[in-house]
């Protein structure tokens, strides 16, 4: 099977509303903090309101970072280092996360067992990729809707296969200066820690699959990214109480190597409602465009 060329518009049909099955996902307080590692917590070692996401025994209670809910299903993105999902095949160093939108219901347990369906929404032809986009409902295992995800999947060279281009989206619009502008550096190792919460794909840690996709080294998991986003908006505009996220939604504009600074925008526009964009400090290049987060007021 050729992966460099695109499907056909048959098998791509075929595979729009496809059903990925169930996944099943327990976890415990380790991976809850061993996540909040991976997205930059703490960021401050000595604060009590930091340690919460990675100290089970913080002083102000231990809590999961919403953005946790991310991670139920990433036994779906072992499946992209096999290059093939629905009946479409692509070389896996050629897939970039596209979007991601994720709402959670309740508070996140820092222990739990979680079930999740997976479907294939969408599939759109953008000239010079396949935009795949995966829904994802997780529930947990006594019954109830935890969480919800839409994510995107971009498939590099896979596009004109003559399918539909899908609906325009209208930017956010950013005027005057930010509210509030928040700096974090990320660590060289930052993608071999957040690595650990799931998502094994080689692009992240090895230098060579990294090289096959066109990429100078390993680059940062967009979810790193996003959670490092989440984070900062927790922190400023929420008094880092995880409890009133309601949700956030992220394009994932470039790429970021690890060890480079996230400078995180912020507009105030409603009591509820926030935009934001990432930039990496270093290249003055955004990597987080049409980013919004909504919280419980």
């Amino acid at each position: 099977m050729d992966m460099t060329q695109p499907p056909s518009l048959e098998v791509v049909n075929r595979a729009v509303g496809a059903e990925l099955g169930r996944i099943c996902y327990s976890y415990t307080e380790r991976d809850v903090a061993l996540y909040a590692l991976g997205i930059g917590a703490p960021a401050d070692p000595l604060s009590q309101d930091e340690l919460r996401f990675v100290y089970e025994l913080s002083g102000v209670g231990f809590e999961a970072l919403p953005t946790f809910a991310a991670v139920f299903a990433y036994e779906f993105n072992r499946r992209i280092p096999a290059g093939e999902i629905a009946g479409i095949h692509f070389n896996p160093m050629m897939a970039v996360h596209g979007e991601q939108f994720l709402c959670v219901l309740q508070p996140l347990r820092t222990a739990a067992t979680v079930t999740s369906t997976i479907r294939i929404a969408d599939i759109f032809d953008k000239g010079s990729g396949l935009l795949m986009v995966v829904e994802i409902d997780s529930y947990l295992d006594d019954g109830p809707l935890l969480a919800q995800a839409r994510q995107s999947l971009f498939l590099r060279g896979l596009g004109g296969y003559g399918g539909s281009r899908g609906p325009a989206t209208k930017a956010h619009n950013l005027e005057g200066a930010p509210d509030i502008v928040h700096e974090e550096r990320t660590s060289p190792a930052q993608a071999l820690v957040y690595r650990l919460a799931g998502d094994n794909n080689p692009l992240h840690a090895d230098p060579q699959m990294a090289a096959i996709g066109h990429f100078e080294k390993p680059i940062l998991h967009g979810l790193c990214t996003m959670g490092f986003a989440a984070r900062a908006l927790l922190k400023r505009c929420a008094d880092n109480d995880p409890k009133r996220f309601d949700s956030i939604s992220v394009r994932f504009s470039s790429h970021v190597y690890p060890g480079e600074t996230l400078r995180t925008e912020i507009w105030h526009v409603a009591d509820d409602r926030f935009l934001f964009k990432t930039r990496v400090k270093e290249r003055d290049i955004v990597v987080l465009s049409q980013g919004e987060m909504r919280l419980r007021v």
